[in-house]
Order: C-alpha cells, then sequence, then structure tokens
C-alpha cells in the first residue's frame, strides 16, 4: 500500500465467462475496467488458467480456544485462502457456544488477531441466547439452529424455534437450519449412523420447520443431505445447503466401522449420493461444513470419535475437478460458491464487472491429486485422500495477493477502506476483514 492507494493490478488476457478474453485492472480493492490496460504495477498472466470470483463459505467451524489443537483462525482460514476462498462464516457451536454478545464480541477479536481472510460470526439459538444482544453486536445469521443434538450443538424444541423464528422475521435477519431427528441406539458404524440420523428424519424436521414458519422468517437449511430433503423445500421458501462430502462421498466410501466418515447429517448410500447430485439446480449453496477433528480424535472406536472433516480447502478444487470431467459448468460453481453466498451475507459481488469486489482465484488447466500433507489445515488428514482436484495457484484478496505458490501473505490492513455494507468499521483497520451483520447497525462500534 502506497498512503491510502492500492497497487494497480492487472490481470492478463483473462477468460471470462461467455468466452471474452481481456485484462482485468483492479485497483482499492475494486474490479476498474476490464479491456485492453495500460501498465500496472503488478501484473499476472493469466493465459491456460482459469479464473474464478474468490469463494464465500459460508458454513464453517473454526474452533479455536480449548479446541485450537483441531483448527485456528490462522490455519482455518489460511486454509480457505489455498482452496480460493476468501470469506468465511463461523458457526456457534464453539467451546463455550455464542449465546451473548460478550461471547460474540470476543469472538470477532479472536478471529480479527489471526485471520487471513474475510469472516462473519453466528449466534447459537438455545433457551438462555440474547439474542437481541448478539443482533446488534454484528452476528451475521442464527444458528446453525439445531432440531436434532450434533457435536457442541444443543438440540431447541419447537416452541423455542418458533418463537425465535418470529424476533428474527421482526429484523428481516436469517436463520440456518440443522434439520435432524436423532433416534436413540447404539452409533456404532457407518450404517447405524446413517439409521440413526435417518433421512425420513431430516425431510420430517424440514417439512416441520417450514410449518412452524408462520412468520415467514429467512430460513436457510444447511448441509441437506438427501434429494428427498432437498425436494421438500419449496423455491422460494429456504435456501439450500449441500455440502461437497454428500456430493463425493458415501457411507459406502469407507470401512463399516471407520471414523473419518462419520459426520451430521451422516453420509448416505452410493445411491443416495448420487440422487443429491441429481438435485444440483435446486442447490442455492455449495458450503464446506469445515469441522476438523484430529487424527487422535478421529482414530478412538466410532462411537467415541465425534462427527465432523475438513473441507474448506478442498470445496472448490473438487468442484473444478468436476468442471473438468464436465459434471458441472463454471458458471454453476460461481453461483453455487461465489454470487449466491455473496448476496446472502451482504458482501457486493466478487466478478468481471467494473465496481466488483476484487476477490479472485486463478487455477491452472490441469488435476492433481489430494493428499492430505499439502493441505494447511491443522486436522491434517482428508476424507477426500486420492481424489482429483484443481487447485489455485494464486488467490487475490481485496486486489491484492494474499496466496502465491504455496506462500501466504498477511493481508495488509494500513489502509481504513471498508468494502462491504456498513461503513461503521472504516476508523478501526484491526477488524477490516470482519463482515458484521446487518444488526450491528443498531450500536456504536464493537
Amino acid at each position: 500500500m502506497m498512503g491510502d492507494q492500492q497497487e494497480t493490478l492487472i490481470l492478463r488476457d483473462v477468460l471470462i465467462p461467455g468466452g471474452r478474453v481481456a485484462d482485468i485492472t483492479i485497483r482499492d480493492g475494486l474490479v476498474l475496467h476490464i479491456g485492453a490496460a495500460g501498465r500496472g504495477d503488478v501484473e499476472i498472466f493469466c493465459q491456460d488458467t482459469t479464473v474464478l470470483p474468490a469463494g464465500t463459505d459460508l458454513h464453517v467451524h473454526m474452533r479455536d480456544g480449548v479446541q485450537k489443537f483441531k483448527e485456528t483462525w490462522e490455519s482455518g482460514t489460511k486454509s480457505a485462502i489455498a482452496g480460493g476462498v476468501t470469506a468465511v462464516v463461523d458457526q456457534p457451536n464453539t467451546i463455550p457456544p455464542l449465546i451473548s454478545p460478550d461471547l460474540v464480541r470476543d469472538r470477532v477479536f479472536l478471529a480479527a488477531s489471526q485471520a487471513y481472510c474475510r469472516f462473519a460470526i453466528n449466534g447459537a439459538v438455545t433457551g438462555d441466547s440474547d439474542l437481541t444482544g448478539m443482533y446488534r453486536a454484528g452476528v451475521f445469521a442464527f444458528g446453525e439452529t439445531f432440531a436434532g443434538p450434533s457435536s457442541y450443538g444443543e438440540a431447541v424444541d419447537f416452541e423455542v424455534l418458533s418463537k425465535t423464528m418470529k424476533q428474527i422475521s421482526s429484523w428481516n435477519g436469517i436463520m440456518t437450519i440443522h434439520a435432524e431427528q436423532v433416534t436413540e441406539g447404539t452409533d456404532d458404524s457407518l450404517t447405524r449412523h446413517d439409521a440413526l440420523r435417518s433421512v425420513s428424519g431430516e425431510v420430517q424436521t424440514v417439512q416441520d420447520v417450514l410449518n412452524l414458519n408462520s412468520s415467514q422468517c429467512n430460513l436457510h437449511f444447511c448441509h441437506l443431505s438427501s434429494a428427498q430433503a432437498i425436494q421438500s423445500v419449496p423455491v422460494g421458501t429456504a435456501t439450500v445447503e449441500v455440502t461437497p462430502h454428500h456430493l463425493f462421498l458415501s457411507k459406502d466410501t469407507f470401512s463399516p466401522d471407520d471414523p473419518r466418515g462419520k459426520v451430521n447429517p451422516p453420509l448416505r448410500s452410493e445411491k443416495t449420493r448420487k440422487e443429491v447430485f441429481s438435485c444440483w439446480d435446486r442447490i442455492d449453496v455449495i458450503g464446506s461444513d469445515h469441522a476438523p477433528h484430529s487424527i487422535e480424535d478421529k482414530d478412538q472406536s466410532f462411537e467415541k470419535a465425534p462427527s465432523g472433516i475438513p473441507g474448506v480447502e478442498t470445496m472448490i478444487p473438487l468442484l473444478m475437478g468436476w468442471m473438468v470431467e464436465k459434471k458441472i459448468t463454471i458458471p454453476e460453481i460461481i453461483q453455487k460458491t461465489s454470487t449466491n453466498p455473496s448476496e446472502m451475507l451482504g458482501l457486493s459481488p466478487a466478478g468481471f464487472l467494473p465496481g466488483n469486489r476484487a476477490d479472485f482465484a486463478i487455477y491452472p488447466e490441469d488435476c492433481t491429486t489430494i493428499h492430505a500433507d499439502s493441505l494447511h489445515s491443522r486436522a491434517k488428514w482428508t476424507p477426500f485422500e486420492g481424489m482429483k482436484a484443481i487447485f489455485p495457484e494464486i488467490t487475490i484478496l481485496r486486489g491484492a495477493i494474499v496466496f502465491d505458490g504455496g506462500e501466504f501473505i498477511q493481508p495488509d490492513l494500513s489502509s481504513s477502506r471498508c468494502d462491504i455494507h456498513q461503513t461503521s468499521l472504516a476508523d478501526d483497520p484491526g477488524l477490516s476483514l470482519w463482515i458484521p451483520g446487518r444488526g450491528y447497525t443498531l450500536e456504536k462500534p464493537i
């Protein structure tokens, strides 16, 4: 940075969706011009690459605190930008859960002290949550709200759920739903895990939540794992998120008692996995549900091992592998990993128009093979080991290179410029990567 103005970055010979090849001129964190460009302070030649607007991942668990052996904000956000993601939304089932404005503020400052990309924080929904206080403290959304118990997540009854929907609806806020029913029984294999957290229970929960929503609260269903559940959400009533692991993995991928395949909602049969992909056009958002656990945690017996798998770094690279196989298209990847989630988050779109946010990832042409030892999460393992993917060579955040050939560059926060819809943070560059929710404008800066 020089003064308050960034250097000019030129992306040369970018193949823009639709077939046009053009230069992209970037300055002050925004796309300035599309077309033939003069000299820039920094130039990147993009022939034989794919340039994508960077991803926004609405569903991560960045751990830290007492769980920093699983992940920290530094390792988790490095993992994100190494996977072409420049904005993440952290879920509130932390230890302790985020149920008060003070806990939200503590989480924001912890993240801000380490983050390599933009971040937002969600607030937890429990019987004891201070919803108003958290809304004013800047949470993006409320949830994931657990209809059934999950890792570090307390299930809420329908009375609390209905009351909470009405309150959030009065603010035009967002509630995210973890739709599961959990049956009692011995949970000692992937097959039993699937049966105890069944597809029918997921579908019933989706329908029950929709029926409860008399206030027309903005609902987002997280990580739906079956075609039946996806199809039970009428278009326009809620947004639908699916994870890479429910698109790429099934319980048949693993040995029957392998805890590395244990996740909530469960991995289903290969038949169900294929049916989920058949609903591709109905899926609004691909979210990683990045939920890292250490190898030691996962190497316990199936019953004792925690649910959850890492995924923020592999999310878009796996989709790029499918693009090479012509299963999906570049515009579809952009829509589901960048445009739609950014719109939900209140971020201006990253993209190929003047004025767009200058967050990009540059991918080579050739696939590689996923190996845990090349990833950056503290989990140090991946369920996608050996699968084909394309990882970005370069990631750009706010018009500056933050990842290049395996090397990380800490974002320069010396400029106080704020390029999101709030302006209350403009005088605090230390928080400039935080994306506060819409309610934050009701209260003076954090």
